[in-house]
């Protein structure tokens, strides 16, 4: 089974590249929802990697997917510049879930 990349920047997927993930890059709305769609149809992916800046762009329909879609699995990734989550967020989860503070 294979990755399947779809990021805002060259850079990512070049890297990505290195690494053997195919991939395309995608600026606006409606080019990531038709990537996104496109990689759901491949047969032979088991994980769709999307930075999370282009997931912030339709996390409605991202979530619909998680939770309706088995497979393949869609994981948010920072690009180059970084994550857009909080430094703590891990963390955040833990305490929210389980009660904990680490």
């Amino acid at each position: 089974m294979k990755m399947f990349l779809i990021s805002d920047n060259v850079d990512t997927l070049t890297g990505m590249r290195l690494a053997g993930i195919e991939g395309t890059v995608v600026h606006e709305l409606n080019e990531v929802r038709a990537a996104l769609e496109s990689a759901l149809q491949r047969k032979d992916t088991a994980i769709i990697l999307i930075t999370e800046k282009l997931a912030g762009l339709i996390p409605d329909y991202i979530r619909h997917i998680k939770l309706n879609v088995r497979y393949p699995l869609i994981v948010e990734i920072p690009d180059r510049h970084g994550t857009n989550r909080p430094k703590d967020s891990i963390t955040g989860y833990i305490k929210e879930s389980i009660g904990l503070k680490i």
